[in-house]
């Protein structure tokens, strides 16, 4: 059993799906925009007890609904916060995409916290981490608004992070197979491992 929610974001092969099931993960988010849908459905047969994210980056509410009613997910996962009213029109709970890096993450975050179950708060620059000024505020809205947190985690912050950021959860990213079958998984068994709960 993990200590906080996990979703693991862009699952693009069966290895990273059953491995991150097995490990507790919650949430396990598929791209609905590049996935095709004979592989989601191989590997979504595999899967139970797991919550499904359809994640999309489309901007068309006709293209979102038509991808709900083929994918069939849990939640879908969208960063077109002007439509969310609309999309919301799909029943299903709503995990929003944020950019720290370049949104204004309070006036954003008040403005849509009534149509949103979850903000997924990522970070654009690949080299972002988090200092003091970024747990700071990272704190102070998560104090706020359901938060779960997708960048700057690593083996050896992972806890304090959780410490001390009331997150909802954490996310992580898929990765590559290195042929099929095969993944490397140091990274991300390094993190799940430091947030298994030691009851």
């Amino acid at each position: 059993m993990l200590k906080t929610t996990v979703k693991i974001s862009n699952v693009t092969n069966l290895s990273d799906a059953r491995y991150c099931a097995g490990m507790g993960v919650e949430l396990i988010g598929f791209s609905m925009d590049d996935l095709s849908f004979e592989k989601y459905k191989e590997m979504r047969g595999w899967l139970s007890g797991v919550q499904i994210v359809g994640e999309t980056e489309s901007e068309s509410i006709l293209e979102i609904m038509e991808l709900k009613e083929t994918f069939l997910p849990d939640y879908i996962q969208t960063s077109n916060w002007q439509n969310l009213s609309e999309i919301k029109r799909a029943e299903l709970p709503i995990i929003l995409k944020v950019d720290y890096a370049k949104a204004d993450l309070p006036a954003l975050l008040r403005s849509t916290a009534q149509e949103v179950d979850y903000f997924l708060i990522e970070n654009s620059d690949e080299f972002a981490h988090l200092d003091e000024a970024a747990i700071s505020q990272l704190d102070a809205l998560a104090f706020q608004y359901p938060v779960i947190l997708g960048f700057g985690l690593s083996e050896d912050n992972v806890n304090e992070v959780l410490e001390r950021i009331p997150l909802k959860g954490m996310a992580l990213k898929g990765g590559e197979e290195l042929k099929p079958g095969q993944r490397d998984y140091a990274e991300l068994m390094d993190i799940l491992e430091a947030l298994e709960s030691e009851d």
